[in-house]
């Protein structure tokens, strides 16, 4: 079982063929075997370890695949995008998610590094601030046959810098709204499809709206003093000056929650996957600090429970019923599983790469790596089976494949035929044929 599933794991790699040259992509295929093999910190050296690589070949090869190759990562994720829209309905819609992590990290001279604030460790009276990378990240979300949740595969990478870092080496400043809107055009020119865009409110603001064609549908959160108008009326009568471009000025959000003469309403939402009652209000209006004139669906939700009595929910497709608002709008969660997993099994924040090119393509390279292995267990049957969890009694509400299940499949299937046979013997690394690493090797072993 074990063999057919590694062939068809690296049959998926073939995807990448086309953005390597041919000893580019034999490295790139060590390391990503290597990366998956490992357990513990991952690194560009400890893959080579696992592989049975070391003392073969020269590890530089492999940082030089980082830092000097001609591989660009947007190309990797157009290839991958290209198999994705076998996942989607033909002429059906792309949910596509937008979000930024941090990659926690330390060490002199490393590029990119600053201090950001850690979202995940910060509260709303403490907030915590942590050096690292923050890397703002386009995926594609999914549904996928072995798992009743949704996936947020991602296919497009982004390195966020503080303005005092971008000045240092004379650089200009881009926001991560900037960087988020530069990925959607790259996204736009890749497809003529529609793409549901989802965000939260960091990204519902207009550097990201401004001028996105028709095709392109934003369904995210809103601030609760939101200023809204209603839509212009139409002109009864020919009047001297430039015609209104919208309404009267509406209540906040806000307002409209506490309004008495608007009753709450109650309905059915599958929220990613589960069937919730939602107590809201809703309506049309314009709001145009960052939608401009296009009209939307405004969704007031009521919460019993937490800090937050309410949320505010809007879509750019005004013919969306509530419970289709709030579906879409729920599926963006997957990139926060996304970001947990690529951290916590991928070790998406382990490189320790410090120059730029490093820099640029380790991260994006591991987040890639995420979509093929996924790719891989939708199309093999084997991988399925090998991914099947160990029997847990205590663990009965278990529905689908995680993540650590397809992980655990590849590393049986790569492990079942390593890449190189057993590590060498003391003798055979003297004779290593590489001149550099034979050196090494007798001034180590030279007693």
């Amino acid at each position: 079982m074990a063999a057919p599933a590694l062939r068809s794991l690296l049959a998926a790699l073939d995807v990448w063929r086309p953005a390597f040259t041919r000893p580019g992509f034999q490295r790139g295929l060590t390391v990503f075997v290597g990366w998956v093999l490992s357990s513990g910190v991952h690194a560009v050296t400890e893959a080579l370890v696992v592989t049975g690589i070391s003392g073969v070949h020269h590890h530089e090869a492999f940082h030089r695949f980082f830092s000097r190759g001609t591989w660009d990562p947007d190309v990797l994720g157009k290839l991958l995008f290209s198999r994705l829209l076998s996942l989607v309905p033909p002429g059906g819609a792309l949910l596509v998610a937008i979000d930024d992590s941090l990659a926690p990290k330390k060490g002199a001279n490393v590029f990119g590094i600053s201090s950001h604030l850690d979202a995940v460790r910060s509260t709303k009276k403490r907030k915590v601030f942590s050096f690292g990378h923050c890397w703002v990240v386009l995926a594609i979300v999914v549904r996928l046959p072995f798992s009743q949740r949704s996936w947020a595969l991602p296919v497009l990478f982004r390195l966020y810098r503080c303005k005092k870092d971008s000045e240092s080496t004379g650089d200009a400043h881009r926001k991560k709204t900037q960087l988020a809107r530069e990925m959607i055009d790259v996204l736009l020119s890749w497809t003529d499809r529609r793409i549901d865009l989802t965000g939260d409110a960091a990204y519902c603001v207009s550097t990201v709206t401004e001028g996105l064609p028709e095709r392109v549908v934003l369904t995210g959160a809103m601030r609760p003093d939101a200023a809204l108008f209603a839509p212009p009326a139409p002109a009864t009568k020919k009047l001297r000056g430039r015609p209104r471009k919208y309404g009267q000025r509406l209540m906040t959000p806000r307002q409209f929650a506490e309004d008495d003469e608007m009753p709450w309403q109650t309905c059915k939402a599958d929220l990613n996957g589960k069937q919730t009652t939602v107590h809201f209000k809703h309506l049309l209006a314009c709001w145009p600090k960052v939608c401009g004139l296009r009209l939307l669906r405004i969704v007031l939700v009521r919460i019993d429970h937490g800090d937050l009595p309410l949320r505010v929910f809007f879509s750019m497709d005004p013919t969306l019923t509530v419970a289709q608002l709030l579906g879409i709008y729920s599926r963006r969660w997957s990139i926060e599983i996304l970001f947990r997993d690529l951290k916590q099994l991928l070790g998406f924040a382990d490189s320790s790469a410090r120059k730029k090119e490093a820099v640029l393509r380790t991260a994006p390279f591991v987040g890639l790596s995420y979509t093929i292995l996924v790719l891989w267990a939708v199309g093999c049957r084997d991988a399925i089976k090998l991914a099947a969890p160990p029997c847990r009694p205590w663990y009965k509400h278990k529905r689908g494949l995680s993540f650590a299940d397809i992980l655990r499949a590849a590393r049986r299937a790569a492990g079942h035929e390593p890449i190189r046979r057993s590590p060498l013997k003391v003798s055979e690394l003297r004779k290593s044929t590489h001149p550099r690493a034979s050196r090494q090797i007798r001034l180590k072993f030279a007693a």
